[in-house]
């Protein structure tokens, strides 16, 4: 009997562990515990070996540690000298595959930069700028072009752009065909050109706003430098500066019958019913006014006179009207605007006579500022700008290597030194057909902060 159990217990223990065998089977996992991969893929062999010398064929196979995948081919890969018809380029579990479309210059070393294209595929490790090179002559150029690119209204870096090379080219080839050479800007707007041949390059820098990789619209931002850079001799890194020539301007669009407000309204420029004294009161209004009768909208003082030499402006676009006085601090005014002094296009005015009531503010709201410069070059007209984003707040001229301002709002700000060399006052783009180069504006990286009732000071190397 009990041999009887005995063999009962051993049968059912071994198709307990069969099942189990066979449930594990069923589904394949990753083992689990250990150390995430964060290597990324590396190249194990490449037929043609990397730097192959008189080259001849037209395939190329480059076999990596472990299964890749390619992500956003088109826009990573840089072909150096340029084809005219792309590769097909494929992949495969470990391995990549070129094959060439096009016929090979001679004597030629060729670039072929993934970019950030190839990665791994179970954990998406990035092979960053992985690059294979041969050449069909009998050696590898080694030769170098190396700059960086400025963008010039406002001193910063736009790494989207393209940098072009041209081979003894004409000042035309940039507006007519492809570049011999092309590659792109890092996070600091700097380039390198690897493998060159001796010879003279032109370099430009391109946002190509159509794909073509060629400059043929003023809308597209574009660089030039002006003499062309023989890569036989020792030259010093190169400086782009970045300009659009002609701006595209964008058109609003028009509002339809429902969208349009049946009444007349504004806002205005006010803080806190505070009036700035550096500024002058704005009125907006939601739609464009026709008709302003400018002598009903007065503004009165504490004792309720009329206030001398304030202006009452409509401006360009019809739809606000600028107030402009002499403010005195911490007093107090009042706007009134009677009902029939303003009407829109559609004939609508205001439903009712308009107060608005309101103070300046003291003095001791503004803070005081005053900035020292170094290695400023006070020939080409330095303006001083303070920013709103992308728009000038205030703009100052700058005749001495220190400049003092006792009224600045309390704020942070970003701050530009434009080299305003035609002095009119504002950035004027470069020209490519007269060789005329943009206007340079420097741009400092950290933000000026100004407090109120302080008396702030910052200084500036150029």
């Amino acid at each position: 009997m009990k041999n009887k159990l005995f063999g009962f217990l051993c049968m059912a223990l071994f198709m307990q562990v069969v099942a189990s065998l066979i449930g594990g089977c069923a589904q394949i996992s990753a083992p689990t515990g250990g150390s995430r991969d964060t290597t990324a893929p590396y190249l194990v062999k490449a037929n043609p070996e990397t730097d192959k010398l008189n080259f001849t064929g037209n395939k190329i196979i480059l076999n990596f540690s472990e299964y890749i995948q390619l992500q956003d081919l088109q826009s990573n890969l840089l072909i150096s000298p340029l084809q005219k018809n792309n590769p097909i380029i494929s992949s495969n579990l470990k391995t990549i595959t070129i094959k060439l479309k096009d016929s090979l210059l001679p004597n030629t070393t060729y670039s072929f930069n993934f970019g950030n294209s190839i990665k791994d595929i179970n954990e998406g490790n990035v092979l960053k700028e992985f690059s294979y090179t041969f050449s069909t002559g009998n050696s590898i150029d080694s030769l170098q072009i190396k700059g960086k690119v400025i963008m010039a209204e406002n001193g910063k870096v736009d790494s989207t752009l393209l940098i072009l090379l041209y081979r003894n080219a004409h000042d035309t080839s940039v507006r007519t065909r492809k570049p011999d050479y092309i590659t792109r800007l890092n996070g600091a707007g700097e380039f390198t050109f690897y493998h060159l041949p001796e010879d003279n390059f032109k370099v430009y820098a391109l946002k190509d706003g159509d794909g073509n990789k060629w400059y043929n619209s003023k809308t597209e931002t574009f660089a030039f430098n002006e003499e062309s850079i023989n890569t036989a001799k020792i030259n010093a890194p190169t400086t782009l500066y970045a300009y659009i020539e002609k701006k595209q301007i964008i058109i609003p669009s028009t509002a339809t019958k429902n969208e349009i407000d049946k009444k007349l309204r504004y806002t205005n420029n006010l803080i806190y019913s505070k009036q700035d004294l550096l500024q002058p009161l704005e009125l907006i209004f939601n739609t464009a006014l026709k008709n302003i009768k400018n002598d009903s909208i007065i503004l009165y003082d504490t004792s309720y006179k009329p206030t001398l030499n304030s202006n009452v402006v409509l401006d360009s676009s019809r739809k606000k009207i600028i107030i402009s006085a002499k403010w005195q601090p911490d007093m107090m005014f009042c706007l009134i605007i009677p009902k029939t002094a303003l009407e829109d296009s559609a004939g609508l005015k205001l439903l009712k006579n308009d107060t608005l009531r309101f103070t300046t503010k003291t003095l001791s709201e503004y803070g005081s500022l005053k900035l020292t410069f170094k290695n400023m070059d006070l020939t080409k007209h330095p303006l001083l700008l303070f920013m709103d984003g992308d728009n000038i707040k205030w703009k100052y001229p700058l005749l001495s290597n220190e400049w003092t301002n006792k009224m600045i709002l309390p704020g942070e700000y970003d701050i530009r030194l434009l080299y305003d060399e035609n002095n009119n006052g504002q950035w004027d783009p470069g020209d490519y057909s007269t060789k005329l180069q943009p206007e340079r504006a420097v741009a400092f990286p950290q933000k000026l902060s100004i407090k109120a009732d302080w008396e702030n000071e910052r200084e500036i190397v150029l």
